[in-house]
């Protein structure tokens, strides 16, 4: 069964950065789509960002200009570039990678990350 281990949450003070990663515990095959999720507190998990297997990336209106979703094919780590955090960037955050024809989805274990002053 493959794992996916997210690390680089924190707290982190409003404006400030973070770069979340995703590593795949062995390497995943026939990769359709990667992302990141988030969900804060009492509401519902949200789509932050997706990259597909072509390279098209694809971001929630709410952090478009601030993140940055990628890749590392090679070693199946997918990151994601938090700059000018906002308090409201605050939530657990979630990669999952999607194969291609049903073969499978996987999820991380969700790593936290506070913005506050």
């Amino acid at each position: 069964q493959v794992q996916l281990v997210e690390s680089g949450g924190g707290l982190v003070q409003p404006g400030g950065s973070l770069r979340l990663s995703c590593a795949a515990s062995r390497t995943i095959l026939n990769i359709n789509t990667m992302g990141w999720y988030r969900q804060a507190p009492g509401k519902q998990r949200e789509l932050v960002a997706t990259i597909t297997s072509g390279g098209t990336t694809n971001y929630a209106d709410s952090v478009k200009g601030r993140f940055t979703i990628s890749r590392d094919n090679p070693e199946n780590t997918i990151y994601l570039q938090m700059n000018s955090l906002k308090p409201d960037d605050s939530a657990v955050y979630y990669c999952y990678v999607v194969q291609a024809w049903g073969l499978g989805s996987y999820w991380g274990q969700g790593t936290q990350v506070t913005v506050s002053s």
